[in-house]
């Protein structure tokens, strides 16, 4: 991959500077402030403990939402300048969910470095973007106001969250084409080992054709969706990593009014490696979220199961107590398929 590297990001800018028509900016841009804070509550039904020293499950190997009792999110600051023709974001998180979506991060600073990146509109129908920004592959993202339900699935938490690089997105008529040279993914403050990945997709009709690749690895997904009616919408994805996983999701939603709505998401996700459940083992999450709005507060009540292919949840652990060094080991506890949970999540967006 690393040949290749010259030749994509020379592409890249001669797609840019062909296009190039740069227009004086009429007037100076203004500074943009939004975000959101979310925090919830979350407990096990069955299959688990609600209690985290006692070795039993207490959340699906998923990330964000896995904690029990009352919990924190994160805060999510952004600030952003778009001008005629360039901009930044600068995207800030604070908390639990920030900490873990930035975990190859290297030093404090970065630590609350969600996005960092700068643009330039080239023309009408290319911009350029170079710096930090969110994955493209996935249906799911990492703020819970870009997600309908609020804990999320094992495709977005294993696929990549986040890239470091040189983006190209073109418009293309009906369709769109973003070209890519990156960093190894979620490495986000610096390469830190010389190698490079190329990213790209294809969008057309609301459905995007995803790919990643490097000397070693590959991933291709696709991310749709639609509304069937007015009140109805229907959300798939599909991925493929090598060595690592196999996913499908279907995402159902219907809106009973302005403020009230409710959504399905139905999993599959088959472990190659990953090591997020048993190797060559397969569970399916079906999760009912309802997303009730008071002004910009939306609170999320959400019921949860996941179903192992495997007993490998526990529970009942008889007494062990990991706070105690003289606890027995192993854990004598219970294993289970399935693992159903409640939780309930405000989210404030401003």
């Amino acid at each position: 991959m690393k040949k290749f590297l010259p030749i994509v990001m020379v592409t890249i800018l001669s797609l840019s500077f062909n296009a190039f028509a740069q227009e004086e900016e009429s007037s100076a841009p203004a500074l943009s402030i939004s975000g959101s804070v979310d925090s919830y509550y979350r407990a096990v039904l069955s299959g688990g403990t609600n209690d985290p020293s006692d070795g039993g499950s207490v959340a699906p190997t998923t990330s964000f939402a896995n904690q029990t009792g009352f919990a924190l999110g994160m805060a999510n600051v952004i600030l952003g300048l778009e001008g005629e023709n360039s901009g930044f974001v600068a995207d800030l998180v604070f908390g639990p969910r920030g900490t873990d979506a930035v975990f190859l991060s290297t030093t404090a600073s970065s630590s609350i470095v969600n996005q960092l990146y700068a643009y330039w509109n080239v023309s009408e129908s290319v911009t350029l973007t170079i710096g930090n920004f969110n994955t493209f592959l996935g249906y799911e993202v990492i703020s819970p106001t870009g997600n309908y339900n609020y804990s999320t699935s094992y495709m977005f938490s294993y696929g990549p969250f986040s890239h470091t690089g040189l983006k190209a997105d073109i418009a293309l008529g009906d369709a769109s084409l973003m070209l890519a040279v990156l960093n190894p993914t979620d490495w986000t403050d610096f390469n830190p080992t010389g190698d490079y990945a190329f990213g790209a997709q294809l969008g057309f009709g609301g459905a995007y054709l995803n790919t990643i690749l490097s000397d070693d690895f590959y991933q291709v997904d696709l991310t749709a969706g639609w509304d069937l009616t007015d009140a109805i919408y229907l959300g798939v994805n599909a991925t493929k990593a090598k060595d690592s996983f196999t996913g499908a999701a279907l995402y159902l939603q219907n809106s009973f009014s302005d403020d009230f709505s409710m959504g399905i998401r139905g999993e599959y996700f088959k472990d190659d490696g990953v090591g997020a459940i048993a190797l060559d083992e397969n569970v399916i999450d079906l999760t009912l979220s309802a997303n009730y709005s008071v002004g910009n507060l939306t609170f999320i009540p959400e019921f949860r199961i996941d179903m192992l292919s495997y007993d490998g949840y526990a529970s009942d652990s008889e007494g062990l107590d990991l706070t105690d060094p003289d606890s027995p080991l192993p854990i004598n506890a219970t294993y289970g398929k399935s693992l159903s949970s409640f939780a309930l999540a405000a989210v404030y967006a401003f």
